[in-house]
């Protein structure tokens, strides 16, 4: 009988045990998918950049006999609409950086042998989705128009 006494509320020890464990588990389970879903943003956002990026090359091959129209550096402003087919082309594809990609923007430059670089920016935001933590994604692309 006293073997009975002393092992009274075992049982609820090991529940407690059991779901300390469980909660600890779900846990790292919502932070793992929380990580997944962050990787997929950046991955999709990368994509939108390659795709842009592959856009501008074809305004560039389009309009190939003015290549030097299209120099702009990252910081500079958008080009406003003129006459001129590298303002429009430039000013449409700022705006799509823009509109696609968080503080999105870009630059091109090419050299006297038609290699074109462009570069496309844009801002990563942290893992709260506030964008306070936030961090510029680059990439660069060459090719010869």
């Amino acid at each position: 009988m006293k073997l009975l006494n002393s092992q009274r509320g075992v049982g609820l020890i090991e529940v407690m045990v059991t779901v300390l464990i469980l909660s600890t588990s779900l846990l790292g389970l919502a932070a793992l998918q929380n990580k997944a879903l962050q990787y997929n943003h950046s991955a999709y956002m990368r994509s939108q950049a390659n795709v842009l990026a592959q856009d501008v090359f074809e305004r560039l091959r389009a309009n190939r006999e003015n290549l030097s129209d299209y120099e702009i550096d990252v910081d500079d402003p958008t080009p406003t609409a003129s006459s001129n087919r590298a303002d429009i082309d430039l000013g449409e594809w700022r705006n799509l950086l823009s509109d696609l990609l968080p503080a999105g923007t870009g630059g091109i430059s090419c050299d006297v042998n038609d290699v074109c670089t462009v570069i496309v920016q844009w801002g990563e935001e942290d893992s709260t989705g506030t964008g306070d933590d936030e961090g510029t994604s680059s990439f660069q692309y060459m090719t010869v128009i």
